[in-house]
């Protein structure tokens, strides 16, 4: 899935040490968590969050997911329309298990989670429905409750990626501001601007 393909509202997440290597030479599978339920999130500029039970239940059931590797729509290592991507919830949250191709880089992922080299795992999501709640006193992060998402991809990753989110981040601002039309600028964007000011007081234009 090329980045002008997935929704605008796309977002990701990341879990760490939730993958590991099982089987053997003749079949090669990875085993792990992609998401953990009734888990708070550190603050993501404002708000944190969790996933509820059961906010996956409806995806898993109607949705062809795609097994990738960085999120990298080349390097599709499972699928579940396929039967080669299986996910299903646990009590500890969503689980992921790849059974990987026989390629070049289904033996390469396989050994380097099993090397150590690999340690993590995200996945790529739309909201359905969620619960905002609000600290009317400003004095605590306002909290998000993802009751339902709509999964595209999960994959096993390289780096702890920070976590894509623009589109919480809007929907953060739109309810705690009351709904107002605000505009919020992506990250590219704000990069853009970033970049521009850094300019301007290299030149002499600020400060």
């Amino acid at each position: 899935m090329k980045d002008d393909q997935k929704p605008k509202d796309y977002e990701l997440r990341y879990i760490e040490m939730e993958v590991r290597a099982d089987g053997d030479e003749g079949e090669r599978t990875l085993v792990g968590h992609a998401a953990r339920f009734n888990k708070w999130s550190v603050d993501l500029g404002g708000f944190r969050e969790k996933i509820a039970p059961g906010a996956f239940s409806s995806t898993i059931a109607d949705d062809d997911v795609v097994g990738l590797f960085n999120h990298d729509p080349n390097q599709v290592i499972g699928r579940t329309s396929a039967d080669t991507l299986e996910l299903k919830e646990t009590s500890k949250g969503l689980q992921a298990t790849y059974h990987l191709p026989d390629t070049q880089l289904g033996r390469d992922l396989w050994t380097s989670v099993q090397r150590g080299d690999i340690t993590g795992q995200s996945f790529g999501f739309v909201t359905v429905a969620d619960e905002w709640k609000h600290d009317e006193k400003g004095n605590k992060p306002s909290e998000r409750v993802l009751t339902e998402v709509r999964l595209f991809d999960v994959s096993p990753v390289t780096y702890p990626a920070y976590p894509d989110t623009d589109v919480a981040t809007r929907a953060f601002k739109s309810t705690s501001t009351g709904g107002e039309k605000v505009k919020f600028l992506s990250t590219e964007e704000q990069r853009d601007v970033d970049l521009e000011i850094e300019t301007l007081k290299v030149d002499g234009g600020l400060g």
